[in-house]
């Protein structure tokens, strides 16, 4: 098996745990990170509620996942997506 091709199926899996998706009444659907995210999350709002962080501090740095979350799986599927397609 090539690098290439342990990275393709790398890729894949990083996808399918970045597309869990969950029904709330009242919301609607809600993509749902994967356990080890929820518990970095947990963990800030921890520190936040015992004032280890300040809250704007916990905000930014939960803000700031999110977007680099949602960046690299983006990157990821595109990546995917153009291998499937070649």
């Amino acid at each position: 098996m090539s690098a290439l091709t342990r990275q393709l199926s790398g890729t894949r899996e990083t996808l399918r745990v970045f597309t869990r998706r969950m029904e709330i009444p009242g919301i609607g659907e809600v993509a749902v990170p994967p356990p080890d995210k929820l518990a970095y999350y947990a963990g800030i709002g921890v520190l936040a509620v015992f004032q280890v962080i300040e809250w704007p501090l916990a905000l930014v740095i939960t803000a700031g996942h999110l977007l680099a979350d949602q960046h690299l799986s983006g990157l990821a599927k595109g990546v995917g997506e153009a291998l499937e397609s070649a």
